[in-house]
């Protein structure tokens, strides 16, 4: 199958010239017998494919080698072999059963409530077993720059009361990007101070009132730091998706995010409309009073 440059496809906002899918082509044909996350580095050596914070964007770059692939752009390569001790989520038991006890009442007896960063491998899994059997979206390996997080009650023999999940912000969303006003250029350079709330479980044995807007109010004061310590930035913008056949976005509007519009149902690497998903709803939040300055300037400020 030719390469056809501009046929939808794009590195994380940034349309490939003829010259990089070149020199793509050219590593992985001469260097097909490494592995592809060794691959997926070289590249991003090469082309300069970094974070904010001077790291490569590796995991980026293998599953955009992977879509390649799958294209068939890459014949050269063999496809990676699935790991052989990956047990399908559906199936993951291992963790702690829910809590026996449904936990209610006032949301002050269980305060304060603390945002834990996950960082050890047992929590990891967890994390993806709670979402795939709980979360009506399940489970899927998160895209870019991400954080997990448990939300702790005061009580530490109680278990968490929700999750969330925070990745790269999606590449366009024409709603969001009229809303903020910035131009094309501008959009390629300060899409890093954007985030994306893209998980929010609250665990089904947590039924308190008013739960979920306090942990937004939480986590927009505590993920910018985290999110600088991590990756070399400091977001002033955050976003979610919202499946308006399910939800009405109650909690976001009570934490003062902004419905800005409608998505238009394409997935995060399309570019030409062929993955289609359900629209939702679009809620900003900015974190910082001069964001739309910090995203619509020439450079970022120091």
């Amino acid at each position: 199958m030719p390469v056809t440059i501009g046929d939808g496809l794009a590195f994380c906002g940034h349309a490939l010239t003829e010259g990089e899918l070149d020199l793509i082509r050219q590593i992985t044909r001469e260097f097909a017998n490494l592995a592809w996350t060794e691959l997926a580095a070289t590249i991003c050596e090469l082309l300069q494919w970094r974070r904010p914070n001077g790291r490569l964007k590796g995991r980026e770059c293998y599953l955009f080698l992977r879509e390649l692939h799958r294209r068939g752009w890459l014949p050269w390569l063999t496809a990676p072999r699935p790991r052989a001790r990956r047990t399908p989520l559906a199936k993951l038991t291992s963790g702690p059963a829910p809590s026996p006890t449904i936990l209610t009442g006032p949301l002050y007896s269980y305060r304060p409530i603390r945002l834990e960063l996950i960082q050890e491998v047992a929590q990891r899994r967890l994390f993806r077993e709670y979402l795939d059997r709980y979360h009506y979206l399940g489970y899927r390996a998160p895209y870019g720059a991400q954080l997990r997080y448990w939300v702790r009650p005061a009580q530490p023999e109680l278990p968490p009361l929700a999750a969330l999940l925070f990745t790269s912000a999606a590449w366009r969303m024409a709603p969001r990007d009229q809303w903020i006003g910035w131009s094309e250029p501008m959009r390629q350079r300060h899409l890093p101070l954007v985030v994306n709330h893209s998980r929010f479980l609250i665990l089904p044995w947590a039924q308190i009132s008013n739960l979920a807007s306090h942990i937004l109010s939480c986590a927009a004061r505590q993920l910018p730091a985290d999110w600088q310590a991590h990756y070399g930035v400091e977001p002033v913008l955050l976003e979610t998706l919202v499946d308006q056949a399910r939800y009405r976005g109650v909690c976001y509007r009570a934490s003062n995010w902004i419905q800005v519009g409608i998505t238009q149902g394409r997935g995060r690497m399309d570019r030409s409309g062929h993955a289609q998903q359900i629209p939702k709803q679009i809620f900003l939040y900015p974190l910082h009073r001069r964001w739309r300055q910090r995203l619509c300037t020439p450079s970022l400020p120091s």
